[in-house]
C-alpha cells in the first residue's frame, strides 16, 4: 500500500508538481501523509494533516491562476528603459534604479518587482547568448 501511494505521488509530481511552489509542495506532502494515515486507521492524526493540506492545494486564489505571459526582449527593454544595444552594466544600473522604486518594502508591489527582475534576467540572458 505504501509503495502504491509513493508511486502515485511520484506520478502526480511528475505530471503536475513541477510547477508548484514550496507551500504547495508542503501541502501536497501533508495531504499525502494524511491519506496514508487514513488508510492505516489513524484518523485522529490523519484528519488534521489531510484536510488542511487539501484546503491549501485547492484554495481559490491558487486555482486557475495563470502564469504571467512570457516577456520578450523588446518588452524587457521597455520595462527597464534601456536601449537595444545596452551592455550588462547599463541593464544592472537600470534594474537597481527601478527596483528601488517598485520594491514591496518601498511601497511598490511584488508583481512589479518581479517584472523588473524578469526583465533584467531576460536581457542579461540575451547578452550571454551573443
Amino acid at each position: 500500500m505504501i509503495l502504491l501511494l509513493l508511486a502515485a505521488a511520484a506520478v502526480a509530481w511528475w505530471q503536475w508538481g513541477r510547477g508548484l511552489d514550496r507551500q504547495q509542495l508542503t501541502a501536497a506532502a501533508s495531504a499525502l501523509g494524511g491519506l496514508l494515515l487514513l488508510t492505516r486507521g489513524a484518523w485522529m492524526i490523519a484528519l488534521p494533516m489531510f484536510l488542511p493540506g487539501i484546503w491549501l492545494l485547492m484554495r481559490p486564489d491558487r486555482m486557475g491562476a495563470a502564469s504571467p505571459p512570457a516577456m520578450d526582449g523588446e518588452e524587457a527593454r521597455r520595462v527597464l528603459g534601456v536601449a537595444p544595444g545596452a551592455d550588462a552594466d547599463a541593464i544592472r544600473a537600470a534594474h537597481r534604479r527601478l527596483v528601488a522604486r517598485v520594491h514591496p518594502d518601498q511601497g511598490g508591489s511584488a508583481e512589479l518587482a518581479g517584472r523588473v527582475n524578469a526583465a533584467r534576467d531576460i536581457l542579461l540572458a540575451e547578452l550571454r547568448k551573443r
